[in-house]
């Protein structure tokens, strides 16, 4: 696939331009399964070849891994590519027999405080930096601040560290010209309309919250966005895989409902002949608010597969049968109209 070929989107009313399909990196630091450092690689460096501009990574990843091989490639290939990464987590290293859970195979030999702020912040940008082995990072997101990760009193107590610092942290990066786009990278919305009562946010990064299986942050969330003129990327497309054919929706067993509701929308896609990965990967650009779909590929045959999808031409009509069958919540805008 040519450079080409690959669309363009504006992040906010910053310059930066993403393809609306980015790289994330999740996947390539091992979480759910090893993934082989050469292959990791290997993934970025196909993205890259493939015109893919964004590439996602964060500290958590492999509790650095996924930094350091995203550095790899993009340290040989830094120019034309807008990369961002998060902050909110340290890595301190790990000394003897690891006690922490965690989801990721073969991490570094590190674990994560949780920190937000202003400190906190300033380190985890510079930290990022080193680990990445690059001079500039584009977007710094705010990593997984929300009730879902920590529980309603941690959260407030973290809440207040962004508030009365992390935020102004990200501010002056941002003003200074260090980074380009500031904003929070999460699987709740909710938590994103409390962001916007602190000031101006760029870029949001919102996982399995806006899919063809799931449209509940439709309203307020990206109403508010397009008031505000904010942009979001769309992580998780794929609902933790359920809409690829696995069974895995947010991150554990799907119950019975989901998966009634994913047979629907696959016999709407038999209709028309197009396979149900490539409307799910299609569905959040039809959104004005979104700028990108971030899928997470775990080598280069999985992103060519991931780029036959993209490459499908979904008729209008696919969509307005999903809506007719109120496959889609009331107000989703799709071509031709709205659900």
């Amino acid at each position: 696939m040519s450079q080409q070929a690959l669309k363009q989107r504006r992040v906010g009313q910053t310059s930066l331009q993403v393809t609306e399909l980015g790289l994330g990196c999740a996947s390539l630091a091992g979480i759910g399964g090893a993934v082989p450092a050469d292959q990791a690689r290997a993934t970025v460096e196909h993205a890259l070849d493939c015109g893919i501009n964004y590439v996602d990574a964060a500290p958590q990843y492999g509790f650095g891994r996924a930094e350091h091989l995203a550095g790899d490639v993009l340290r040989q290939r830094r120019d034309g590519v807008i990369l961002s990464t998060k902050v909110g987590r340290l890595l301190k290293p790990v000394h003897g027999e690891r006690k922490s859970p965690h989801n990721w195979v073969d991490p570094l030999p590190f674990d994560e405080v949780y920190d937000y702020t202003y400190d906190g912040v300033m380190r985890s940008f510079e930290d990022s930096l080193q680990r990445l082995g690059v001079n500039k990072i584009d977007i710094l997101y705010v990593h997984d601040i929300g009730f879902a990760t920590h529980g309603s009193d941690a959260n407030k107590q973290l809440w207040q560290q962004l508030s009365t610092g992390g935020y102004k942290a990200l501010r002056e990066l941002r003003d200074a010209g260090v980074i380009s786009a500031i904003g929070l990278g999460v699987n709740e919305w909710e938590i994103l309309m409390e962001a916007f009562e602190l000031g101006d946010w760029d870029v949001f990064l919102l996982a399995g919250r806006y899919t063809l299986l799931e449209q509940t942050s439709l309203d307020p969330f990206l109403t508010t966005c397009i008031k505000r003129k904010a942009s979001v990327v769309i992580g998780g497309p794929f609902n933790s895989g359920i809409l690829v054919g696995g069974t895995t929706f947010n991150y554990a067993k799907a119950p019975e409902a989901v998966v009634d509701k994913v047979r629907r929308l696959e016999a709407v896609c038999n209709e028309f002949d197009v396979p149900l990965p490539a409307a799910a990967l299609q569905f959040p650009l039809t959104h004005p608010a979104v700028c990108n779909v971030l899928p997470g590929p775990r080598s280069p045959a999985e992103l060519d597969g991931i780029l036959d999808w993209w490459k499908i031409d979904i008729p209008d009509a696919l969509w307005t049968a999903l809506a007719d069958q109120k496959l889609l919540a009331p107000g989703t805008p799709v071509p031709g109209g709205a659900a």
